[in-house]
């Protein structure tokens, strides 16, 4: 059993994270798999989701942010690092 103190227990009451997350392993996310995940989004009511696919070299690339209530065309955003 983990020990928190005052401040974390805070921290854990205030915060509620929930998503929904998508796990795939294909080699080209196709547009489908993002609408699927928007659609668990609208059923459940939730706001954000996370699309995994495991089919990449390096896993940060294989995730993708989708975003219920955003405009179709902004709604998902690769969550990979910045290259260059």
């Amino acid at each position: 059993m983990q020990n928190h103190t005052g401040a974390e227990r805070k921290i854990m009451q205030d915060w509620k994270l929930e998503f929904i997350v998508e796990i795939k392993s294909v080699e080209v996310l196709a547009p489908v798999h993002k609408k699927q995940l928007l659609t668990y989004l609208k059923l459940a009511d939730k706001r954000v989701g996370l699309l995994i696919n495991f089919h990449v070299a390096l896993i940060e690339d294989g995730i993708t942010r989708i975003v219920n209530g955003l405009e179709e065309e902004i709604h998902a955003k690769p969550l990979s690092r910045q290259h260059g």
